[in-house]
C-alpha cells in the first residue's frame, strides 16, 4: 500500500489582517479591513486622512484592540511574540523618543530590552547616517534625524518584517534618496516592508505593492505597475503647435480629446499609430506622440476621488448637525 504525505503548507505572510473592525464610539474606525504583505516586498500603505491607516497598524502592533478580526505577523499575534524586535521592527512616531537623553543612548535602552548589545546598535547607528550627531540629545534633532534614528530602532533587531509610517516626513532630498535605498535593500534582502505614506512619488520610485484603503476598507491591493498601466488607460499624449486642426482630425476619426498643456493634448480611443495615421493624413504637423503613463499620484486619486468626497461631505454633514443656528444665520 502507498502512503501518501499531505501537501506542505505555504509558508503564513509577513503581515496578515483579516477582517478588523474597530470603533471609536460612533465612528467606524476599521470596518472589514483585510490585506497581505508579502516577504521580499515594499507594500506601500495609502489612503485618504481618517482612512483606517495608523488604526491598523497600531492593531497590527498590538497597540489597539480590534472589536472583531485579528491580525498576525508571521502567523502569530504580536502579543505572543518573543523579543519582539527580533520579529518586527516599527515606526510610528518619531518624535516619541526622551528629549533628555542622547540617540546612542536611546538605542542602548532599547537594545538593553531585547538582550542585545552594544555591537548591534553601533550597526545600525552606521547604517542609518547618524554619525556623530548620534551623542547629541534626541530632544535637538531635526524631524529628518528623528526620522532616522526611528528607522535605527526599527533595524536594532534585524528583524524580516518593517513597519514604517510616513518615513519621508522632513528628511531633506539627501534624506529621500537614502530611505527609497534603503527600503529597496530590505526588500531585496527578503525582508517584508509596509510603508504608510501620502507621497505618492516617492512611494512610486520603491514601491511594489500597493493597499489602498479608505472608509477603513481596503480599496486595491495591487503591484503599482499594474495600477499604473490600469489608469494610463490607453491614452495618447501628443505634442503639436497645431492643437486646433490636430483637435478637428482626430475627433473626426473618433477619438475624445483634451487640452493638457500650451502645445499639448491627450486622446483617448486612438492609439498612436491611429493618431499619427489621422495627423498624417490632414497634414497636421506634430513633434511627438506617445504613450500616456499615469503617474501612481495620478492612479491614487482615481480610486480614492469617492472616499474623498464621502468624508467632505460627511464632515459638512457633521458640522451642520453640530452648529444648525451658525449654518441657518449664513443662510
Amino acid at each position: 500500500m502507498t502512503s501518501t504525505s499531505a501537501p506542505a503548507q505555504p509558508p503564513p505572510p509577513a503581515i496578515a489582517v483579516q477582517g478588523l473592525r474597530k470603533r471609536f464610539g460612533a465612528t467606524a474606525a476599521l470596518d472589514g479591513m483585510s490585506f497581505a504583505v508579502a516577504f521580499g516586498t515594499v507594500t506601500g500603505f495609502v489612503g485618504p486622512n481618517g482612512a483606517g491607516k495608523s488604526t491598523t497598524m497600531r492593531v497590527i502592533l498590538g497597540l489597539d484592540t480590534p472589536d472583531e478580526g485579528r491580525a498576525l505577523i508571521g502567523g502569530v499575534p504580536y502579543a505572543k511574540l518573543r523579543r519582539p524586535l527580533s520579529h518586527v521592527g516599527a515606526l510610528l512616531d518619531a518624535a516619541a523618543v526622551q528629549p533628555g537623553r542622547s540617540a546612542r543612548n536611546h538605542l542602548l535602552w532599547l537594545a538593553h530590552s531585547q538582550g542585545l548589545g552594544a555591537k548591534r546598535v553601533d550597526e545600525v547607528i552606521e547604517a542609518s547616517g547618524l554619525g556623530s550627531a548620534i551623542r547629541r540629545k534626541a530632544g535637538g534633532y531635526s524631524l529628518g534625524m528623528r526620522q532616522r534614528l526611528g528607522i535605527a530602532a526599527a533595524m536594532l533587531g534585524d528583524p524580516p518584517v518593517l513597519m514604517l509610517d510616513e518615513p519621508f516626513n522632513g528628511l531633506d532630498p539627501e534624506g529621500i534618496v537614502w530611505i527609497r535605498g534603503c527600503l529597496r535593500s530590505l526588500a531585496a534582502e527578503g525582508r517584508a516592508v509596509l510603508v504608510s505614506s501620502h507621497l505618492m512619488g516617492e512611494l512610486e520610485d520603491c514601491a511594489d505593492h500597493l493597499v489602498v484603503v479608505g472608509r477603513g476598507r481596503v480599496i486595491a491591493d495591487t503591484a503599482v505597475a499594474e495600477l499604473i498601466a490600469r489608469s494610463s488607460g490607453g491614452r495618447v499624449v501628443l505634442r503639436t503647435a497645431a492643437r486646433a486642426g490636430a483637435t478637428t482630425a482626430l475627433a473626426g476619426a473618433g477619438g475624445t480629446v483634451a487640452v493638457t498643456g500650451p502645445d499639448t493634448l491627450t486622446v483617448d480611443g486612438l492609439g498612436a499609430e491611429e493618431v499619427v495615421r489621422v495627423l498624417s493624413a490632414a497634414a497636421v504637423p506634430f513633434a511627438e506622440v506617445s504613450a500616456h503613463r499615469a503617474s501612481l499620484e495620478e492612479a491614487y486619486m482615481d480610486l480614492t476621488r469617492d472616499s474623498v468626497e464621502f468624508r467632505a461631505a460627511q464632515n459638512e454633514a457633521q458640522n451642520e448637525a453640530q452648529n444648525p443656528a451658525q449654518n441657518e444665520g449664513a443662510a
